[in-house]
Protein backbone atom coordinates (compact mmCIF):
# COMPACT_ATOMS: atom_id res chain seq x y z
CA UNK A 1 0.00 0.00 0.00
CA UNK A 2 1.33 3.41 -0.96
CA UNK A 3 0.74 6.61 1.01
CA UNK A 4 -2.50 8.34 0.05
CA UNK A 5 -3.57 11.93 0.45
CA UNK A 6 -5.10 11.98 3.93
CA UNK A 7 -5.90 14.58 6.61
CA UNK A 8 -3.76 16.10 9.37
CA UNK A 9 -1.12 13.86 10.92
CA UNK A 10 -1.43 11.10 8.30
CA UNK A 11 0.71 10.33 5.23
CA UNK A 12 0.23 12.93 2.50
CA UNK A 13 0.65 12.65 -1.27
CA UNK A 14 3.87 11.61 -2.91
CA UNK A 15 4.99 13.39 -6.07
CA UNK A 16 3.06 12.53 -9.20
CA UNK A 17 4.84 10.71 -11.98
CA UNK A 18 3.87 13.43 -14.43
CA UNK A 19 4.94 17.06 -14.71
CA UNK A 20 8.46 18.51 -14.80
CA UNK A 21 8.44 19.73 -11.17
CA UNK A 22 7.30 16.36 -9.79
CA UNK A 23 9.99 14.44 -11.68
CA UNK A 24 12.70 16.76 -10.35
CA UNK A 25 11.59 16.57 -6.70
CA UNK A 26 14.02 14.73 -4.46
CA UNK A 27 12.04 12.43 -2.15
CA UNK A 28 13.52 12.70 1.35
CA UNK A 29 12.13 10.73 4.29
CA UNK A 30 13.23 11.69 7.81
CA UNK A 31 12.62 9.08 10.52
CA UNK A 32 12.35 10.81 13.89
CA UNK A 33 10.98 14.22 14.81
CA UNK A 34 13.13 15.43 17.69
CA UNK A 35 15.22 18.62 18.00
CA UNK A 36 17.81 17.48 15.44
CA UNK A 37 15.24 16.50 12.83
CA UNK A 38 13.44 19.80 13.42
CA UNK A 39 16.63 21.72 12.62
CA UNK A 40 17.14 19.69 9.42
CA UNK A 41 13.55 20.31 8.34
CA UNK A 42 13.91 24.02 9.05
CA UNK A 43 16.96 24.22 6.79
CA UNK A 44 15.20 22.30 3.98
CA UNK A 45 11.94 24.28 4.04
CA UNK A 46 12.84 26.74 1.23
CA UNK A 47 13.46 23.84 -1.16
CA UNK A 48 10.25 22.14 -0.01
CA UNK A 49 8.25 25.30 -0.67
CA UNK A 50 9.59 25.55 -4.23
CA UNK A 51 8.92 21.87 -4.98
CA UNK A 52 12.58 20.87 -5.31
CA UNK A 53 12.18 18.48 -2.37
CA UNK A 54 9.27 16.27 -1.35
CA UNK A 55 9.86 15.92 2.39
CA UNK A 56 8.20 13.38 4.70
CA UNK A 57 8.86 13.46 8.45
CA UNK A 58 7.78 10.55 10.66
CA UNK A 59 7.60 10.88 14.46
CA UNK A 60 6.57 8.28 17.05
CA UNK A 61 5.14 10.84 19.47
CA UNK A 62 1.90 12.73 18.97
CA UNK A 63 3.64 15.98 19.91
CA UNK A 64 5.67 17.91 17.36
CA UNK A 65 9.42 18.39 17.93
CA UNK A 66 10.23 19.87 21.34
CA UNK A 67 13.36 20.60 23.33
CA UNK A 68 14.12 17.45 25.32
CA UNK A 69 17.03 19.16 27.09
CA UNK A 70 14.55 21.26 29.09
CA UNK A 71 12.12 18.46 29.98
CA UNK A 72 13.45 18.53 33.56
CA UNK A 73 12.56 22.24 33.82
CA UNK A 74 9.06 21.40 32.63
CA UNK A 75 8.87 18.65 35.25
CA UNK A 76 9.47 21.10 38.09
CA UNK A 77 7.21 23.80 36.71
CA UNK A 78 9.84 26.27 35.51
CA UNK A 79 8.62 26.34 31.95
CA UNK A 80 5.65 25.30 29.85
CA UNK A 81 5.17 22.71 27.13
CA UNK A 82 4.49 25.53 24.68
CA UNK A 83 7.86 27.12 25.45
CA UNK A 84 9.60 23.84 24.60
CA UNK A 85 8.12 23.61 21.12
CA UNK A 86 10.70 23.94 18.35
CA UNK A 87 8.42 24.04 15.34
CA UNK A 88 4.86 24.79 14.25
CA UNK A 89 3.20 21.75 12.61
CA UNK A 90 0.66 23.92 10.77
CA UNK A 91 3.42 25.99 9.21
CA UNK A 92 5.21 22.84 8.09
CA UNK A 93 2.07 21.47 6.47
CA UNK A 94 1.43 24.82 4.78
CA UNK A 95 4.99 24.75 3.41
CA UNK A 96 4.37 21.32 1.91
CA UNK A 97 5.95 18.99 4.46
CA UNK A 98 4.26 15.59 4.72
CA UNK A 99 4.14 15.31 8.51
CA UNK A 100 3.26 11.93 10.03
CA UNK A 101 2.97 11.82 13.82
CA UNK A 102 2.18 9.10 16.34
CA UNK A 103 3.44 6.48 13.91
CA UNK A 104 6.42 4.11 14.02
CA UNK A 105 8.64 2.90 11.19
CA UNK A 106 9.01 -0.86 11.46
CA UNK A 107 11.30 -1.66 8.54
CA UNK A 108 13.66 -0.10 6.01
CA UNK A 109 13.76 -1.85 2.63
CA UNK A 110 17.16 -0.77 1.32
CA UNK A 111 16.88 -2.61 -2.00
CA UNK A 112 13.59 -0.94 -2.98
CA UNK A 113 14.35 2.33 -1.15
CA UNK A 114 11.23 2.42 0.93
CA UNK A 115 10.14 2.39 4.56
CA UNK A 116 7.27 0.43 6.10
CA UNK A 117 5.13 2.00 8.82
CA UNK A 118 3.36 0.15 11.63
CA UNK A 119 -0.02 0.85 10.01
CA UNK A 120 1.08 -0.94 6.81
CA UNK A 121 1.81 2.20 4.78
CA UNK A 122 4.93 2.23 2.61
CA UNK A 123 6.85 5.35 1.58
CA UNK A 124 9.45 5.48 -1.17
CA UNK A 125 12.58 7.59 -0.81
CA UNK A 126 15.58 8.83 -2.74
CA UNK A 127 17.32 9.85 0.47
CA UNK A 128 16.57 8.50 3.95
CA UNK A 129 17.69 10.35 7.09
CA UNK A 130 17.68 8.42 10.35
CA UNK A 131 17.28 10.85 13.25
CA UNK A 132 15.99 8.28 15.73
CA UNK A 133 17.85 9.80 18.66
CA UNK A 134 18.44 7.89 21.85
CA UNK A 135 16.41 6.23 24.58
CA UNK A 136 16.75 6.05 28.32
CA UNK A 137 18.68 3.15 29.81
CA UNK A 138 16.50 1.02 32.09
CA UNK A 139 18.78 -0.53 34.74
CA UNK A 140 18.57 -4.25 35.32
CA UNK A 141 16.94 -4.15 38.74
CA UNK A 142 14.62 -6.66 40.33
CA UNK A 143 11.10 -5.39 39.71
CA UNK A 144 11.93 -3.55 36.47
CA UNK A 145 11.76 -4.80 32.91
CA UNK A 146 15.00 -3.70 31.20
CA UNK A 147 13.61 -4.25 27.68
CA UNK A 148 13.84 -0.73 26.17
CA UNK A 149 11.08 -1.48 23.65
CA UNK A 150 8.56 -2.41 26.35
CA UNK A 151 9.91 -1.42 29.76
CA UNK A 152 6.58 -1.63 31.57
CA UNK A 153 7.72 0.55 34.45
CA UNK A 154 5.69 0.33 37.68
CA UNK A 155 3.62 3.28 38.83
CA UNK A 156 5.92 5.81 40.48
CA UNK A 157 8.97 4.89 38.36
CA UNK A 158 9.82 7.02 35.34
CA UNK A 159 12.58 8.24 33.07
CA UNK A 160 12.80 11.88 31.99
CA UNK A 161 12.71 11.94 28.18
CA UNK A 162 9.18 12.89 27.14
CA UNK A 163 6.46 15.39 28.00
CA UNK A 164 4.53 12.57 29.65
CA UNK A 165 7.53 11.86 31.90
CA UNK A 166 7.70 15.54 32.81
CA UNK A 167 4.05 15.49 33.87
CA UNK A 168 4.73 12.56 36.22
CA UNK A 169 7.59 14.49 37.84
CA UNK A 170 5.53 17.68 37.98
CA UNK A 171 2.76 15.94 39.91
CA UNK A 172 5.24 14.60 42.46
CA UNK A 173 7.06 17.92 42.94
CA UNK A 174 3.89 19.99 43.25
CA UNK A 175 2.62 17.58 45.91
CA UNK A 176 5.90 17.74 47.84
CA UNK A 177 6.61 14.03 47.34
CA UNK A 178 9.93 12.31 48.03
CA UNK A 179 11.85 11.98 44.78
CA UNK A 180 14.77 9.57 44.38
CA UNK A 181 17.04 10.24 41.40
CA UNK A 182 19.06 7.19 40.38
CA UNK A 183 22.20 8.17 38.47
CA UNK A 184 25.09 10.56 39.12
CA UNK A 185 25.45 11.99 35.62
CA UNK A 186 24.83 15.59 34.63
CA UNK A 187 21.12 15.02 33.91
CA UNK A 188 20.62 13.35 37.27
CA UNK A 189 22.35 16.24 39.03
CA UNK A 190 20.26 18.83 37.24
CA UNK A 191 17.04 16.98 38.02
CA UNK A 192 17.89 16.51 41.71
CA UNK A 193 18.89 20.16 42.14
CA UNK A 194 15.73 21.37 40.40
CA UNK A 195 13.51 19.15 42.57
CA UNK A 196 15.20 20.41 45.76
CA UNK A 197 14.98 24.04 44.64
CA UNK A 198 11.22 23.66 44.18
CA UNK A 199 10.82 22.47 47.77
CA UNK A 200 10.44 18.70 47.33
CA UNK A 201 12.68 16.12 49.01
CA UNK A 202 15.41 14.99 46.61
CA UNK A 203 17.86 12.11 47.08
CA UNK A 204 20.59 11.49 44.52
CA UNK A 205 21.79 7.86 44.41
CA UNK A 206 24.95 6.88 42.53
CA UNK A 207 27.64 4.22 42.53
CA UNK A 208 31.01 5.78 43.33
CA UNK A 209 32.56 8.20 45.82
CA UNK A 210 31.07 11.28 44.14
CA UNK A 211 28.72 12.33 41.38
CA UNK A 212 30.03 12.72 37.81
CA UNK A 213 32.57 10.05 38.70
CA UNK A 214 33.59 9.48 35.05
CA UNK A 215 34.13 13.16 34.35
CA UNK A 216 35.53 14.85 37.42
CA UNK A 217 38.53 14.31 39.69
CA UNK A 218 38.39 13.56 43.41
CA UNK A 219 38.93 17.14 44.61
CA UNK A 220 36.32 18.62 42.32
CA UNK A 221 33.89 15.81 43.14
CA UNK A 222 34.23 16.44 46.88
CA UNK A 223 33.57 20.18 46.54
CA UNK A 224 30.67 19.46 44.20
CA UNK A 225 29.18 17.06 46.76
CA UNK A 226 29.23 19.76 49.44
CA UNK A 227 27.55 22.19 47.05
CA UNK A 228 24.81 19.65 46.32
CA UNK A 229 24.14 19.09 50.01
CA UNK A 230 23.99 22.84 50.61
CA UNK A 231 21.38 23.02 47.85
CA UNK A 232 19.16 20.58 49.73
CA UNK A 233 20.01 17.39 47.82
CA UNK A 234 20.61 14.31 49.97
CA UNK A 235 23.42 12.13 48.60
CA UNK A 236 23.72 8.35 48.72
CA UNK A 237 27.21 7.60 47.43
CA UNK A 238 28.84 4.22 46.77
CA UNK A 239 25.34 2.80 46.47
CA UNK A 240 24.75 -0.18 44.21
CA UNK A 241 21.05 -0.59 43.48
CA UNK A 242 19.65 -4.11 43.19
CA UNK A 243 15.87 -3.72 42.94
CA UNK A 244 12.72 -1.78 43.60
CA UNK A 245 10.04 -2.49 46.17
CA UNK A 246 6.43 -1.84 45.25
CA UNK A 247 3.26 -1.74 47.32
CA UNK A 248 1.65 -5.20 47.07
CA UNK A 249 -1.83 -3.68 46.96
CA UNK A 250 -1.43 -0.82 44.46
CA UNK A 251 1.75 -1.89 42.67
CA UNK A 252 3.15 1.62 43.15
CA UNK A 253 6.84 2.27 43.85
CA UNK A 254 7.72 2.22 47.53
CA UNK A 255 11.51 1.97 47.95
CA UNK A 256 14.82 1.51 46.16
CA UNK A 257 16.71 -1.55 47.37
CA UNK A 258 20.50 -1.27 47.70
CA UNK A 259 23.15 -3.96 47.86
CA UNK A 260 23.58 -5.32 51.37
CA UNK A 261 26.39 -3.77 53.41
CA UNK A 262 27.95 -5.90 56.16
CA UNK A 263 25.17 -8.43 55.76
CA UNK A 264 22.41 -5.87 56.26
CA UNK A 265 20.08 -4.94 53.41
CA UNK A 266 19.43 -1.23 52.90
CA UNK A 267 16.69 0.68 51.15
CA UNK A 268 15.67 4.26 50.45
CA UNK A 269 11.98 4.99 50.70
CA UNK A 270 10.35 7.41 48.30
CA UNK A 271 7.27 8.25 46.28
CA UNK A 272 8.88 8.62 42.85
CA UNK A 273 11.95 6.94 41.37
CA UNK A 274 13.46 8.96 38.55
CA UNK A 275 15.78 6.82 36.40
CA UNK A 276 18.68 8.89 35.10
CA UNK A 277 21.09 6.09 34.18
CA UNK A 278 22.14 7.46 30.82
CA UNK A 279 20.91 6.94 27.30
CA UNK A 280 21.83 4.67 24.42
CA UNK A 281 21.51 5.38 20.70
CA UNK A 282 18.30 4.10 19.14
CA UNK A 283 19.72 1.86 16.43
CA UNK A 284 17.22 -1.03 16.22
CA UNK A 285 15.76 0.16 12.92
CA UNK A 286 19.22 0.42 11.35
CA UNK A 287 20.22 -2.99 12.66
CA UNK A 288 17.06 -4.50 11.20
CA UNK A 289 18.00 -3.01 7.83
CA UNK A 290 21.48 -4.55 8.02
CA UNK A 291 23.30 -1.22 8.36
CA UNK A 292 26.66 -1.38 10.17
CA UNK A 293 26.43 -0.23 13.79
CA UNK A 294 28.67 0.08 16.84
CA UNK A 295 27.44 2.25 19.70
CA UNK A 296 25.53 4.19 17.05
CA UNK A 297 24.78 3.90 13.34
CA UNK A 298 28.17 4.03 11.63
CA UNK A 299 28.44 6.94 9.18
CA UNK A 300 31.34 8.48 7.28
CA UNK A 301 32.46 12.10 7.39
CA UNK A 302 29.58 13.03 5.12
CA UNK A 303 27.12 11.37 7.52
CA UNK A 304 26.33 8.56 5.05
CA UNK A 305 25.75 5.06 6.36
CA UNK A 306 28.59 2.71 5.46
CA UNK A 307 28.22 1.30 1.93
CA UNK A 308 24.78 2.93 1.57
CA UNK A 309 25.10 6.44 0.05
CA UNK A 310 21.34 7.08 0.01
CA UNK A 311 20.94 6.69 3.79
CA UNK A 312 22.18 9.20 6.38
CA UNK A 313 22.14 9.35 10.18
CA UNK A 314 22.43 12.41 12.41
CA UNK A 315 22.27 13.26 16.08
CA UNK A 316 22.34 10.87 19.02
CA UNK A 317 21.91 7.77 16.85
CA UNK A 318 24.90 8.53 14.58
CA UNK A 319 28.52 7.52 15.16
CA UNK A 320 30.98 9.27 12.84
CA UNK A 321 33.54 6.60 12.00
CA UNK A 322 34.42 6.19 8.34
CA UNK A 323 35.05 2.74 6.75
CA UNK A 324 38.77 3.53 6.33
CA UNK A 325 40.45 1.73 9.23
CA UNK A 326 43.53 3.95 9.15
CA UNK A 327 41.64 7.27 9.27
CA UNK A 328 43.45 9.38 11.88
CA UNK A 329 40.34 11.45 12.62
CA UNK A 330 38.29 8.35 13.46
CA UNK A 331 40.97 6.49 15.39
CA UNK A 332 39.94 7.94 18.75
CA UNK A 333 36.36 8.88 17.90
CA UNK A 334 34.33 8.84 21.14
CA UNK A 335 31.09 7.84 19.42
CA UNK A 336 27.78 9.67 19.90
CA UNK A 337 28.14 12.49 22.45
CA UNK A 338 24.45 13.09 23.18
CA UNK A 339 25.03 16.86 22.99
CA UNK A 340 22.54 19.07 21.16
CA UNK A 341 25.06 21.58 19.78
CA UNK A 342 27.13 19.18 17.63
CA UNK A 343 23.94 17.42 16.53
CA UNK A 344 22.43 20.68 15.30
CA UNK A 345 25.59 21.41 13.34
CA UNK A 346 25.30 17.97 11.74
CA UNK A 347 21.72 18.77 10.72
CA UNK A 348 22.71 22.12 9.21
CA UNK A 349 25.58 20.55 7.28
CA UNK A 350 23.47 17.65 6.01
CA UNK A 351 20.83 20.09 4.77
CA UNK A 352 23.46 21.67 2.51
CA UNK A 353 24.50 18.22 1.31
CA UNK A 354 20.90 17.32 0.44
CA UNK A 355 20.19 20.67 -1.21
CA UNK A 356 23.15 20.09 -3.50
CA UNK A 357 21.48 16.88 -4.69
CA UNK A 358 18.24 18.58 -5.71
CA UNK A 359 19.16 19.42 -9.32
CA UNK A 360 17.48 16.29 -10.67
CA UNK A 361 20.39 14.03 -9.67
CA UNK A 362 18.77 11.27 -7.64
CA UNK A 363 21.45 8.59 -7.59
CA UNK A 364 24.66 10.55 -6.99
CA UNK A 365 25.15 12.40 -3.70
CA UNK A 366 26.11 16.07 -3.89
CA UNK A 367 29.66 17.20 -3.46
CA UNK A 368 30.72 17.45 0.20
CA UNK A 369 30.83 20.95 1.66
CA UNK A 370 33.22 20.02 4.43
CA UNK A 371 34.04 16.98 6.52
CA UNK A 372 32.24 16.25 9.74
CA UNK A 373 35.13 15.43 12.04
CA UNK A 374 35.17 14.61 15.78
CA UNK A 375 35.24 17.82 17.82
CA UNK A 376 37.19 18.77 20.92
CA UNK A 377 36.20 17.08 24.19
CA UNK A 378 32.72 18.12 25.23
CA UNK A 379 32.14 20.78 27.86
CA UNK A 380 29.90 20.00 30.82
CA UNK A 381 28.30 23.08 32.33
CA UNK A 382 26.03 23.16 35.37
CA UNK A 383 24.46 26.36 36.67
CA UNK A 384 22.05 26.36 39.56
CA UNK A 385 21.46 28.24 42.78
CA UNK A 386 24.55 27.58 44.84
CA UNK A 387 26.07 25.15 42.31
CA UNK A 388 28.28 26.36 39.47
CA UNK A 389 30.36 23.80 37.59
CA UNK A 390 32.37 23.69 34.38
CA UNK A 391 34.52 20.75 33.35
CA UNK A 392 36.02 19.30 30.20
CA UNK A 393 38.68 16.97 28.90
CA UNK A 394 41.45 15.34 30.90
CA UNK A 395 41.28 16.36 34.55
CA UNK A 396 42.02 13.17 36.51
CA UNK A 397 45.83 13.43 36.49
CA UNK A 398 47.63 14.13 39.76
CA UNK A 399 49.82 17.27 39.53
CA UNK A 400 52.85 15.35 40.83
CA UNK A 401 52.46 12.14 38.82
CA UNK A 402 55.30 12.59 36.34
CA UNK A 403 54.61 9.29 34.60
CA UNK A 404 50.95 10.15 33.96
CA UNK A 405 51.84 13.65 32.80
CA UNK A 406 54.21 12.22 30.17
CA UNK A 407 52.03 9.29 29.09
CA UNK A 408 50.86 9.50 25.50
CA UNK A 409 53.11 12.45 24.72
CA UNK A 410 54.38 12.43 21.14
CA UNK A 411 58.12 12.87 20.44
CA UNK A 412 59.07 16.51 20.68
CA UNK A 413 55.80 17.38 22.40
CA UNK A 414 55.90 18.86 25.91
CA UNK A 415 54.29 16.85 28.73
CA UNK A 416 51.07 17.86 30.41
CA UNK A 417 51.16 20.17 33.41
CA UNK A 418 48.53 20.66 36.09
CA UNK A 419 47.66 23.77 38.10
CA UNK A 420 45.35 23.17 41.04
CA UNK A 421 43.74 25.35 43.71
CA UNK A 422 41.23 24.39 46.38
CA UNK A 423 39.20 26.18 49.04
CA UNK A 424 36.76 23.50 50.27
CA UNK A 425 35.55 25.63 53.17
CA UNK A 426 34.04 28.13 50.74
CA UNK A 427 33.11 25.60 48.05
CA UNK A 428 35.74 26.60 45.49
CA UNK A 429 37.98 24.41 43.40
CA UNK A 430 39.94 24.90 40.15
CA UNK A 431 42.12 22.48 38.22
CA UNK A 432 43.70 23.23 34.83
CA UNK A 433 45.46 20.58 32.72
CA UNK A 434 47.55 22.20 29.99
CA UNK A 435 50.04 21.30 27.30
CA UNK A 436 52.31 24.11 26.14
CA UNK A 437 50.00 26.51 27.96
CA UNK A 438 46.83 25.40 26.16
CA UNK A 439 43.98 23.82 28.11
CA UNK A 440 43.38 20.12 27.51
CA UNK A 441 41.16 19.67 30.53
CA UNK A 442 39.72 21.55 33.46
CA UNK A 443 37.46 21.49 36.52
CA UNK A 444 35.99 24.64 38.00
CA UNK A 445 33.50 24.50 40.89
CA UNK A 446 32.02 27.48 42.69
CA UNK A 447 33.89 30.12 40.67
CA UNK A 448 31.59 31.31 37.87
CA UNK A 449 33.78 34.11 36.47
CA UNK A 450 36.86 31.94 36.36
CA UNK A 451 34.79 29.17 34.75
CA UNK A 452 33.52 31.57 32.09
CA UNK A 453 37.05 32.62 31.18
CA UNK A 454 38.37 29.05 31.14
CA UNK A 455 35.49 27.91 28.91
CA UNK A 456 36.27 30.68 26.43
CA UNK A 457 40.00 29.81 26.41
CA UNK A 458 39.21 26.11 26.04
CA UNK A 459 36.86 26.62 23.11
CA UNK A 460 39.32 28.86 21.29
CA UNK A 461 42.36 26.70 22.06
CA UNK A 462 44.02 29.87 23.36
CA UNK A 463 47.04 29.89 25.63
CA UNK A 464 46.53 30.57 29.32
CA UNK A 465 48.45 33.34 31.07
CA UNK A 466 51.79 32.17 32.44
CA UNK A 467 50.62 33.21 35.90
CA UNK A 468 47.57 31.00 36.38
CA UNK A 469 46.60 32.86 39.57
CA UNK A 470 45.42 35.76 37.40
CA UNK A 471 42.43 33.61 36.45
CA UNK A 472 41.57 32.93 40.08
CA UNK A 473 41.35 36.65 40.78
CA UNK A 474 38.32 36.93 38.51
CA UNK A 475 36.26 35.56 41.41
CA UNK A 476 38.26 37.50 43.99
CA UNK A 477 38.62 41.26 44.10
CA UNK A 478 37.40 41.67 40.52
CA UNK A 479 34.14 39.99 41.45
CA UNK A 480 33.15 43.13 43.36
CA UNK A 481 33.44 45.19 40.17
CA UNK A 482 30.27 44.48 38.20
CA UNK A 483 30.26 44.50 34.44
CA UNK A 484 27.48 46.45 32.68
CA UNK A 485 24.20 44.68 33.29
CA UNK A 486 25.78 42.40 35.91
CA UNK A 487 26.93 39.85 33.35
CA UNK A 488 30.20 38.03 32.75
CA UNK A 489 33.21 40.01 31.59
CA UNK A 490 33.34 37.85 28.47
CA UNK A 491 30.02 39.36 27.38
CA UNK A 492 31.95 42.52 26.54
CA UNK A 493 33.72 40.59 23.76
CA UNK A 494 31.51 40.70 20.62
CA UNK A 495 33.05 37.46 19.31
CA UNK A 496 32.43 35.52 22.54
CA UNK A 497 29.99 32.62 22.22
CA UNK A 498 26.91 33.00 24.41
CA UNK A 499 24.82 30.04 23.25
CA UNK A 500 27.16 27.11 22.76
CA UNK A 501 24.38 24.81 21.63
CA UNK A 502 23.48 26.97 18.61
CA UNK A 503 26.85 28.74 18.29
CA UNK A 504 25.47 32.28 18.70
CA UNK A 505 27.82 35.13 19.61
CA UNK A 506 27.41 38.26 21.74
CA UNK A 507 27.42 40.35 18.57
CA UNK A 508 24.60 38.41 16.91
CA UNK A 509 22.39 38.69 20.00
CA UNK A 510 23.21 42.40 20.26
CA UNK A 511 22.20 42.91 16.63
CA UNK A 512 18.88 41.14 17.28
CA UNK A 513 18.29 43.40 20.29
CA UNK A 514 19.06 46.43 18.13
CA UNK A 515 16.34 45.27 15.74
CA UNK A 516 13.78 45.32 18.55
CA UNK A 517 14.05 41.90 20.25
CA UNK A 518 13.51 42.67 23.93
CA UNK A 519 13.01 39.24 25.52
CA UNK A 520 14.76 35.87 25.57
CA UNK A 521 11.91 34.35 23.55
CA UNK A 522 12.22 37.00 20.83
CA UNK A 523 16.01 36.59 20.72
CA UNK A 524 15.53 32.81 20.43
CA UNK A 525 13.17 33.17 17.50
CA UNK A 526 15.53 35.56 15.72
CA UNK A 527 18.87 33.82 16.38
CA UNK A 528 18.09 30.35 17.85
CA UNK A 529 20.11 31.32 20.94
CA UNK A 530 18.68 29.76 24.09
CA UNK A 531 16.83 26.96 22.30
CA UNK A 532 19.24 24.27 23.56
CA UNK A 533 20.10 23.59 27.19
CA UNK A 534 18.88 27.00 28.37
CA UNK A 535 22.06 27.70 30.34
CA UNK A 536 22.64 30.93 28.43
CA UNK A 537 19.29 32.57 29.26
CA UNK A 538 20.77 34.78 31.99
CA UNK A 539 23.54 35.98 29.66
CA UNK A 540 20.98 36.75 26.93
CA UNK A 541 19.00 38.81 29.44
CA UNK A 542 22.16 40.69 30.37
CA UNK A 543 22.92 41.55 26.73
CA UNK A 544 19.34 42.77 26.25
CA UNK A 545 19.65 44.94 29.37
CA UNK A 546 22.97 46.33 28.16
CA UNK A 547 21.37 47.33 24.87
CA UNK A 548 18.32 49.00 26.36
CA UNK A 549 20.11 50.72 29.28
CA UNK A 550 21.05 53.84 27.25
CA UNK A 551 17.43 54.15 26.10
CA UNK A 552 16.17 53.85 29.66
CA UNK A 553 18.66 56.44 30.84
Amino acid sequence: MTADSTPWGQPGPEPSSTGPRARAALRIVVVGFGPVAARLVDELLPAVSTGSIHLTVIGEEEEAAYNRVLVADLGVGRTTAEALQLTDPKELLTSGVNLIRNQRVTRVDRARRRVLLANGTTLNFDRLVLATGSKAVIPNLTGLNPDPRNPGLPQGVTTLRTLADAEVLRSAVSAGRRVIVLGGGILGLEAAIAVAEEGAAATLVFNGPHALGRNIDRGGGSVLGDALRNSGVALSANARSTGVECDPQTGAFKALILEAQEGKAESIEGDLLLLSCGVRPNIELAEGAGLPTARGILVDHRLRAHHEPSIYAIGDCAEVRCPEAKCAECLHSPGPTGLIGPAWRQAEWLAQELLSACAGILDVPGEPQENIAPERPALILLKARGVNLALAGQNMIDPWDAEALSAGTAPGQPPLSVSQWADPEHGRYVKMTTRAGVLEGMVCVGMPRTASELVMLFERGAELPADRSLLLRLDGAAASIPTPGGGSATLNDPAATVCRCAGVSVQKIGEAAAQGCSSVAEISRATRAGTGCGGCHSDIKTIIEQHFQPTAA
